[in-house]
C-alpha cells in the first residue's frame, strides 16, 4: 500500500530549501510520493503572500516537473478560501489510506491550536521537521508524543529574502530552481512590496 506525504505551505514562491527538505523527508520516511499543497490562504499566514495563487501553482508545477516521487495538488488554492488541513485530508483520504502530514517544529508547538488536531491525527502520521540541534521543552504540548521527528538538513532559505532579493535586484540563483527563477523574472514577480 502507498504512503504519501502532504507537505502544505504557501510556497512564495517554491525555493530549494523546500524541495531539499521534502526530498530528505521523502527517503527518510520511504515515502512512494510527496504532494506539495500551496494554500490559497493559510489560516496561519493571512498578510503574507504576495504573488498570485496562479503564480505559486505555476512555479511548483515547474520546480517538480519530472520528479517522479513529488506532485501537486491545487485542491487548497481551488477552495479560494483559507484552508484547514483536516478537510485536505480528508479529502485525500479516498485515494491514499496512508498519509503522512508534513510539518515544521514551529507548526507543532501550536498544533492544539489547529482546526481539529485530535481527529486530524487519527487521520494521519504526524511527521516533524526537526532542524535546529535544541528545541526548547518548555513549549511542548501533547502533540509531540505523537509525532515522528524527522532530522533534514538545515538549509536556511525563507521566501522572504528570495522575494527581497528580487525587489532589490540582487540575484536568486542556487535559492530557486532554474526555471522558477526565470518564471519570476518573466512575469516581474515580487517586485514591489505585497
Amino acid at each position: 500500500m502507498k504512503t504519501i506525504g502532504i507537505y502544505g505551505g504557501t510556497f512564495d514562491p517554491i525555493h530549494t530549501g523546500h524541495l531539499i527538505t521534502a526530498q530528505s523527508v521523502c527517503e527518510i520516511r520511504k515515502l512512494d510520493k510527496i504532494i506539495f499543497i500551496p494554500s490559497f490562504i493559510s489560516p496561519h499566514k493571512t498578510d503574507r503572500i504576495s504573488s498570485s495563487p496562479k503564480h505559486r501553482i505555476n512555479m511548483l508545477k515547474l520546480a517538480v516537473k519530472g520528479i517522479p516521487y513529488f506532485d501537486y495538488s491545487d485542491i487548497e488554492i481551488k477552495k479560494k478560501n483559507i484552508s484547514y488541513s483536516i478537510d485536505t485530508i480528508q479529502a485525500f483520504k479516498s485515494s491514499y489510506k496512508n498519509i503522512e502530514l508534513i510539518i515544521g517544529y514551529d507548526n507543532l508547538i501550536v498544533f492544539d491550536k489547529w482546526k481539529n488536531p485530535d481527529e486530524l491525527l487519527k487521520l494521519v502520521q504526524l511527521v516533524v521537521l526537526r532542524r535546529k540541534a535544541k528545541e526548547e521543552k518548555s513549549q511542548q504540548n501533547k502533540y509531540f508524543k505523537k509525532a515522528i521527528f524527522v532530522e533534514t538538513p538545515l538549509i536556511d532559505v525563507r521566501g522572504t529574502d528570495i522575494r527581497q532579493r528580487v525587489r532589490s535586484g540582487k540575484s536568486i540563483n542556487f535559492l530557486v530552481p532554474q526555471k522558477v527563477k526565470a518564471y519570476i523574472y518573466k512575469h516581474n514577480l515580487y517586485k514591489e512590496k505585497a
